[in-house]
């Protein structure tokens, strides 16, 4: 696995761990403190979308210039390594997917978290103020 599809695998991972962070119940002291971090590394973490772009085209151009292997025209260990290489391309274009929608999904729950938190606080100064 070339260093790009690790890093990419890390970021998905980081991305999940926070989700999960944010979203499990019971963590209400350090959320505050979560929420702050994730906001943070938000914007970082959007060099995730064009990389993505970038290897789903590094995808597309070894599936293109990929020799074709049919059954009577190679050896059966080249058949192998045509197998191998197209599982390998489905493999990465399902990381690609995971991390895009991770990152997506981290926002939007990042986002709705935040928003909640203001509305309890608004709720709490109109409840003072009555």
């Amino acid at each position: 696995m070339a260093l790009e599809w690790v890093v990419l695998g890390y970021t998905a991972g980081a991305e999940a761990i926070m989700l999960l962070l944010l979203t499990v119940p019971g963590l209400d002291g350090l959320r505050k403190g979560l929420i702050a971090v994730i906001r943070n590394l938000l914007k970082p973490f959007m060099s995730v979308v064009p990389f993505c772009l970038f290897l789903l085209m590094d995808i597309y151009w070894k599936y293109e210039t990929r020799p074709t292997c049919d059954d009577e025209s190679c050896t059966p260990s080249e058949y192998l390594r045509h197998q191998k290489s197209i599982m390998k391309s489905q493999r990465n274009a399902l990381l690609i997917a995971a991390a895009l929608i991770l990152y997506w999904l981290l926002y939007s729950v990042t986002s709705l978290v935040v928003k909640i938190d203001q509305l309890n606080q608004r709720l709490e100064r109109l409840k003072n103020s009555d």
